[in-house]
Parts: structure tokens; sequence; C-alpha cells
């Protein structure tokens, strides 16, 4: 039980961010996510290509 009411204490503590902050964090993760998605693809897609010239 006191673990419970421990957890309890610290919930309180806790400073949760506003619906407009979540919004704008969750855009960023997202934005940040499409963009290495794109880099990913676009160097392996080179490393394929260089791959495919060198073993011809």
């Amino acid at each position: 039980m006191k673990f419970i009411r421990s957890v309890r204490e610290e919930m309180k503590k806790v400073t949760w961010p506003s619906g407009k902050q979540l919004r704008k964090d969750t855009l960023v993760v997202i934005e940040t996510s499409l963009i290495f998605a794109v880099l990913f693809f676009l160097m392996d897609t080179g490393i394929q290509q260089l791959f495919a010239w060198i073993l011809k």
C-alpha cells in the first residue's frame, strides 16, 4: 500500500501538457518521422543503385 500511496503523491506533482502543446509535439514527431523515412528511402535506393552498377 505504501507504494500505491507514493505513486499517487508523485502523480500529483506531474505537470501535464495542454492540448495545444500536445498537438504541436505530436506534429513535430510525425514530421520528423516522415523526414527520416524519406531520407532512409533515398539513401537505400542510392546504395542499391550503386551496388547494382558495381556488380554489373
